[in-house]
């Protein structure tokens, strides 16, 4: 024991000798140790070793080699990894592979879509494989689809390749032409230039044209001698002139029928043209030279038109031989369409071409509709007339205050207006007419103002039968004929009205309209009250600011009682819609007049008052100014804002509070002393600030000068700017009480119905005069920002006004921070009584950023890779994205009965919090698109939504979120 204690050192680890003396030898014969101090022992043990083990990896089997080499491998570093790695690419380089194999699906679906299609084909023969990848319907239904070759079915789930057999039909079934035909009937683009210049070309293309009149010319001949009867057979009818006869023999004219696809503007020649008579057996031009030059400056306009154009040309003899001139003979075709019309946007794109359509506004007048009419037309007149404006079987809502009857067809308005509006049609015997596109045929009434309305213009009027469902499709059914009207006899269903729009359109508008009109119906159900009591308040509002700051009605030399009666007139107009004015305020001032007593009685009660609003608004009077003083104007309008701002809230305190106080003085209290501190008595403090800032800017305009300072009233004023804050502060818990005490105090609530929107409270109300100082401010900004821009950097003024502006701005953000947080608060509220079941989401700084509607997949299989496996619609959701949670809600749609309107009711499912969220998008697959799985730390849920830029924005959003969530 003792001996194997005293050979010890060679036993233990070499850690364990650190820091002794002992120091090992570096010629040991041992088997178990390593001389580390001699670098050559230490080499040759360790090449004696290696070529140990290498003699017994010879020995082993393939089996226990690769066992070996395994475990060796997951000993090593990453860097002796990457070590062998790159000794076995030297060793054994990669010389082909396979990139279907190494790469994504994706990525190689991608890199075959730039292959053509006969390359995909060939792609298709190498394996079975990439056979696999090159009939994927992904690259074969866009080349299919932007051909137009559209798939007659829908493939089945398991049905493989169906879009390029599709395209492999198509293809076998083209028309295709030999290089050489192609070459004859389109040319080629390796054909040398001939050198001719653009005149030269021109000067071609006209002597051909001429060339080509000249052949038509010669037929026409040729055919008129076949086709004139025997000599001596035609007599002259009395009264008329124009062409001679010789021993009997007629002359013959010929004239241009009509150009109706030249693109230029046809204009009457005034001297004869192509007339032909008889010479010596030989038909001649007698006015040849004439006819060339007029012909020629015609057709020199438009060299770029077709020789089909020149089809028109036609032989016509008539039983007139004056000289015709070349003129367009088929008049234009005028649409009328009412912006009342749905979608009407699609009716204008489906008119055809020669048509001239005048879009009205439907609440405009008869005469306004007469000037567009007049301006369209240009002085032309037009073949038939076309309306397409809303209406029934007995009337046509022509105009919002205009309907057309037969009742009203005859009054002054209405007859003056079809007589100069059919004056620009040409006549019935010409072929002159109206076509109404509302049902009047269907309806005795309706066909009553039929006759009446062609009896009145003498024209032919058209309406359709109405033999069709539904609101606009009467369009396409029968239209009346000769029994009801001078209409065509026999005629296909709608085909007046295919003269204006095209076919295809028109079916198309014609079976949208009715929903479209449906859902314009419920918006105006909804909207249209609140939209007309907006009218009526902004109406007052401008009568009040056009009799207090633009006539000054106080300020003219009239009685009083006539300036009241004048003023409460004119705001008893403005609370209704009258629709003439002028009875009613006459009227109104008989009333007055019989009320005379009881109201001076009223007026002497009121005495002495508006003397504090007076010694407010005093004017300044006028001050004499420099040439181009931007400065001064900017501070007289600044001054006469202000006394305008100082009115409104003065208007506060005397239209309100006073009452309300004395009120309570006289134990009646309408409202109780602290609600009148809550509402009021900020308004008070303000009123007193802003009093003495106008009374400080009107001594400096008294003594207005080029050097002249305000930025110190400024600076002035923005040292005291704790009173609005305090007042911003209050304003929300001001309206708050305004709402309660309007509900629970019928005293409060009647007594706003009374003053709010009079006269004198400017025609606002209680809660828009509190608005007026946040208003105040950003005006403040504006003007500092207008006298600094005016004002020179040397100016002993210009260091004030940098000061108060910068102050001014610095409180212009706060309360736009203000206005977000509470728009972020109405709308969390908003929010939480959308979702039904919801917990608190009215937590610390939380805030909605985006709402997104989706579906819920579930697959079936979840072991199926992601691109093969199938997934089923398991309900609606609703994403309610958060700063810090996503909230998932089940979404359920409620349909109207018998309309097209419905609405969604939310109920909580759950909610994740961003920091533990990840988010995963699903590649695009036959099975499904617009995927994205959302992990949570316990579940997970796969999501889908209906459009792919909805979901890219959408995912945009979450990941912002996200990285915002991790960052805080």
């Amino acid at each position: 024991m003792e001996t194997s204690l005293k050979s010890g050192p060679h036993s233990v680890k070499r850690w364990q000798l650190r820091g002794t003396d002992y120091e090992p030898r570096s010629d040991t014969c041992f088997s178990t140790w390593t001389p580390l101090n001699n670098k050559t022992s230490n080499l040759q043990l360790f090449e004696e070793r290696m070529n140990l083990v290498f003699h017994w990896f010879d020995l082993w089997s393939d089996r226990q080699r690769k066992h070996f080499v395994h475990s060796l491998l997951t000993r090593c570093s990453k860097l002796q990894l990457k070590y062998c790695r790159d000794l076995l690419m030297e060793t054994v380089p990669v010389t082909q592979v396979d990139f279907t194999v190494v790469l994504p699906r994706v990525l190689s679906l991608y890199v075959m879509s730039f292959l053509t299609p006969r390359d995909l084909c060939r792609t298709a023969q190498v394996s079975w494989h990439w056979r696999f990848l090159a009939e994927q319907d992904c690259l074969w239904a866009c080349r299919c689809i932007r051909r137009g070759w559209f798939l007659p079915y829908t493939p089945t789930e398991k049905e493989f390749g169906a879009w390029k057999t599709h395209f492999v039909s198509c293809v076998s079934t083209l028309d295709w032409l030999t290089p050489r035909e192609a070459a004859e009937q389109y040319g080629t683009l390796i054909q040398q230039s001939t050198g001719i210049t653009e005149e030269e070309e021109e000067r071609r293309k006209e002597r051909k044209i001429r060339q080509m009149i000249r052949d038509k010319l010669q037929e026409e001949k040729r055919r008129s001698l076949r086709t004139r009867g025997a000599w001596g057979s035609y007599t002259k009818p009395k009264g008329v002139g124009g062409g001679s006869t010789q021993g009997g023999r007629t002359s013959t004219g010929m004239t241009l029928s009509s150009w109706p696809s030249l693109p230029w503007t046809q204009s009457p020649v005034s001297s004869s043209s192509l007339c032909l008579t008889r010479k010596k057996g030989q038909f001649v031009s007698a006015a040849e030279d004439v006819k060339k030059v007029q012909v020629s400056s015609l057709f020199s306009e438009g060299l770029n038109a077709t020789c089909e154009a020149l089809s028109p040309l036609t032989y016509r003899p008539g039983p007139q031989h004056r000289a015709s001139s070349i003129h367009r003979t088929t008049p234009l075709l005028l649409l009328l369409i009412s912006n009342r019309i749905p979608a009407y946007e699609l009716v204008l794109s489906g008119v055809k071409s020669g048509v001239v359509v005048v879009l009205y506004d439907h609440r405009g007048t008869l005469s306004a509709l007469l000037k567009q009419v007049e301006r369209a037309t240009s002085g032309q007149c037009a073949q038939r007339l076309g309306l397409l404006a809303p209406g029934g079987t007995e009337e046509i809502h022509l105009l919002h205050r205009s309907s057309l009857s037969e009742r009203t067809l005859l009054t002054p308005d209405h007859r003056e207006f079809w007589e100069k509006l059919c004056g620009w049609v040409v006549p019935k015997e010409e072929g002159g007419g109206i076509d109404i596109f509302c049902p009047l045929a269907a309806s005795a009434s309706g066909v009553a103002l039929i006759q009446a309305l062609s009896t009145l213009t003498g024209l032919e009027v058209q309406a359709p039968m109405g033999f069709a469902t539904g609101s606009f499709q009467n369009i396409l059914s029968e239209w009346s004929d000769g029994s009801l009207c001078t209409g065509l006899l026999n005629q296909e269903p709608a085909a007046p009205v295919l003269q204006y729009l095209c076919k295809s359109v028109l079916l198309g508008w014609c079976r949208q309209a009715q929903w479209m009109e449906e859902a314009l119906g419920d918006l105006r159900d909804h909207l249209g009250p609140k939209l007309q009591r907006v009218g009526l308040r902004a109406r007052g509002r401008a009568l009040g600011h056009f009799l207090w700051e633009e006539i000054c009605l106080e300020e003219l030399s009239v009685s009083k009682d006539l300036s009241e009666a004048l003023t409460e007139g004119l705001t008893a107009l403005s609370r209704q819609e009258e629709t003439r004015p002028l009875e009613f305020l006459a009227m109104f001032l008989t009333k007055w007049s019989e009320e005379e007593e009881e109201k001076k009685e009223e007026k002497s009660r009121n005495k002495g008052a508006d003397d504090s609003s007076q010694r407010w608004s005093s004017p300044v009077p006028e001050l004499p100014q420099m040439v181009l003083d931007w400065r001064g104007a900017v501070a007289r309008d600044l001054h006469h804002s202000e006394c305008l701002y100082l009115g409104n809230l003065g208007a506060v305190l005397k239209v309100y509070q006073e009452p309300f106080q004395a009120a309570l003085n006289s134990n009646r209290a309408i409202l109780s002393y602290a609600d009148i501190q809550i509402i009021l008595s900020p308004v008070a403090q303000i009123l007193e600030l802003n009093m003495v800032f106008q009374a400080d800017l009107q001594a400096r305009l008294q003594q207005w000068s080029a050097e002249q300072c305000i930025g110190d009233v400024f600076v002035k004023l923005c040292s005291n700017l704790r009173v609005y804050t305090n007042y911003l502060n209050n304003y929300t818990t001001a309206l708050r009480t305004i709402d309660k005490c309007r509900e629970t105090k019928p005293a409060f609530r009647a007594f706003l119905k009374r003053v709010d929107r009079t006269l004198a409270t400017h025609m606002l109300s209680l809660q828009e005069l509190l608005l007026c100082p946040v208003w105040r401010i950003q005006d403040y900004v504006t003007l500092l920002q207008t006298v600094s821009l005016h004002t020179h950097p040397g100016h002993p003024d210009h260091t004030h006004l940098s000061s108060a502006l910068s102050t001014m701005l610095r409180y212009g953000e706060f309360i736009q921070k203000l206005k977000r947080n509470s728009e972020r608060d109405r709308v969390m509220e908003e929010t939480q009584q959308m979702i039904q079941g919801c917990p608190s989401l009215c937590e610390g700084n939380r805030q909605l950023i985006i709402t997104q509607d989706a579906a819920l997949l579930k697959s079936p299989d979840e072991e199926i890779p992601d691109s093969l496996r199938t997934y089923e619609h398991v309900s609606d959701v609703g994403l309610f994205l958060f700063n810090d949670a996503l909230v998932l809600t089940r979404r359920n749609v409620l349909h109207t009965p018998f309309a097209l309107a419905h609405r969604s009711t939310h109920t909580f499912l759950s909610s994740v919090a961003l920091a533990s969220l990840a988010v995963r998008e699903i590649t695009h697959t036959r099975y499904v698109c617009h995927a994205f799985v959302l992990q949570g730390p316990c579940r997970s849920w796969v999501c889908a939504i209906e459009r792919g830029e909805e979901k890219d924005y959408f995912l945009s959003v979450l990941h912002s979120a996200i990285d915002a969530a991790l960052t805080m």
